[in-house]
């Protein structure tokens, strides 16, 4: 009877597996490169405008925290290009700010730009026949990142003979338009990034960069495009048999769900912040050194040899420059025993260390916090200060839309060394960012913009964040300031019994070099 079942499972694993399509990584692929040539576009004209005399090593920056305006600015971008859009993500949804996103690089397109989207193909299941539509036209070119075999059963089948493959994801950002303005950090293109969903709202950090930097991207942009784990879509997905009309038909479709998207109190929110960016002053600019740092793709190829580019090296350097504080800001925070060394070595030598991240009921990946728990009876033994999002912080640009009682998640991912440099960026303090995925994010040199953010952090934190101590017996507990009152929390505080499970089993697993 067993071997009858065991055949009989085999035999409905086979029929699945060859229903499954098959990833060609040699389909051939044409190499592009971005446009340079962009200085007399519009874009070109005012970048030259607000640039200073002495640019030299220097770039603009506008950090983008409001969720509308980080949307609006995207939006104005494409309508503003003429040249080019590249643009790069781990996540991009169909809600409604996906689709306004997607519908504004298609007119784009329509107007003969030339766009490259670059998607993980982490979350891209059920969209291959949007996506071979998109690419059908002639002015618009999509690839996955490090793809899986097609279906259910292909990603299933990938997962369980090919997992040290697919478990490594493109988790880099950016948005470039013309080679002259860019935009890195930590976003996904989704409603909760933007502030535009009911039931949630996402803390996040972007950043506007103009000059030197955009050319950057751009080349980091195309080592990502031009590499063996990006393939066309044709290279697994079979081309409609008639792409100009299932061009026209999806082309009705994001027009329909733009027109819908944009008859709402949060498109007019939009509309108006679009406004505001238009008559931004160039005091708002702020011209910094700056370096750019991200992993190189080969990070997401497990059989390449010898050292590739890493995002890491930069970080722990810049890190451990700082004389007097440090504050880092990830909404997913494990930092394994070497980090928690680090940190407290950071501490022993007079350095104010500070973290922020999200407490179990904010978090939106319960089993991260499973991972990051043990962490912090050691770090604050040694020192450290440690905040936790609250569920019901506030979050700018998601007022219009967010609904009594809608949660609130950490997103931003950042740091803040001395009064000296800011980093904003898509890594978070976890081994899946520092060894498995590929990510990205600019360090500025910026005394202004670094006490800026630092200040901010200290004036909002008791409000928006449980403090984190332990008492006189070494117990956790989590101190909140509610209507001018201290509450002392003896658990996880607004946290369900079903994320405490899931938390605590985590931390009998051993997981977490994948969290």
């Amino acid at each position: 009877m067993m071997r009858r079942a065991f055949c009989f499972g085999l035999i409905i694993a086979a029929s699945l597996v060859s229903g499954c399509s098959t990833i060609d990584f040699d389909y051939p692929r044409i190499e592009s490169v971005t446009i340079e040539d962009t200085a007399t576009t519009r874009l070109g004209t005012r970048v030259a405008q607000l640039s200073p005399a002495q640019t030299e090593g220097l770039s603009g920056f506008y950090p983008l925290s409001d969720g509308i305006e980080a949307l609006s600015t995207r939006l104005l971008l494409a309508e503003r290009a003429e040249v080019s859009i590249d643009t790069q993500y781990y996540l991009i949804k169909k809600d409604n700010a996906s689709l306004v996103f997607v519908h504004a690089l298609l007119r784009a397109a329509d107007r003969g730009v030339r766009v490259r989207l670059l998607i993980d193909d982490m979350f891209t299941k059920g969209g291959d026949a949007g996506m071979a539509a998109l690419d059908a036209h002639p002015n618009f070119e999509i690839r996955v990142f490090n793809p899986f075999r097609r279906g259910f059963a292909g990603r299933v089948w990938s997962g369980l003979t090919d997992f040290a493959r697919v478990n490594r994801r493109m988790h880099t950002k950016s948005f470039t338009v013309d080679n002259q303005v860019t935009i890195v950090g930590g976003r996904n293109i989704a409603d909760e990034y933007f502030g535009a969903r009911a039931d949630a709202r996402f803390g996040d950090l972007d950043v506007i960069g103009i000059g030197p930097i955009a050319n950057d991207v751009s080349q980091m942009f195309d080592s990502f495009w031009n590499h063996e784990t990006a393939l066309p879509v044709a290279a697994f997905y079979r081309a409609p048999d008639d792409p100009a009309a299932e061009l026209d038909k999806l082309r009705e479709r994001l027009h329909e769900a733009s027109e819908r998207a944009l008859a709402t109190r949060y498109a007019e929110a939009v509309e108006a912040t679009v406004l505001r960016f238009i008559d931004r002053s160039e005091e708002s600019i702020e011209w910094n050194p700056y370096e750019l740092v991200y992993d190189s793709p080969d990070k997401g190829v497990r059989s390449k040899d010898g050292p590739t580019v890493s995002i890491v090296g930069p970080l722990v350097e810049a890190l451990q420059s700082a004389q007097q504080r440090v504050i880092v800001v990830s909404p997913y925070f494990v930092p394994l025993k070497t980090g928690i060394r680090f940190f407290s070595e950071l501490e022993a030598r007079g350095v104010d260390v500070t973290i922020v991240t999200n407490s179990l009921a904010a978090n939106n990946q319960v089993a991260v916090h499973g991972g990051y728990a043990p962490s912090r009876k050691p770090l604050l033994r040694s020192g450290v200060r440690i905040y936790e999002v609250r569920p019901d912080a506030e979050v700018e640009g998601a007022q219009i839309v967010a609904a009594s009682g809608a949660k609130s998640t950490l997103h931003t991912k950042a740091f803040f060394v001395d009064d000296e440099k800011t980093f904003i960026g898509s890594f978070n303090f976890d081994p899946r960012s520092a060894v498995l995925n590929t990510e990205s994010g600019v360090m500025i040199d910026s005394e202004a913009m670094t006490r800026r953010f630092a200040q901010a952090v200290e004036d909002n934190v008791e409000e928006k964040a449980y403090e984190l101590f332990l008492d006189e017996n070494d117990k956790l507990r989590w101190r909140a300031h509610e209507n001018g009152e201290e509450t002392i929390y003896k658990n996880e505080p607004e946290s369900t019994w079903v994320q405490r499970f899931i938390a605590g089993f985590i931390q009998l697993l051993p997981v977490k070099s994948q969290l």
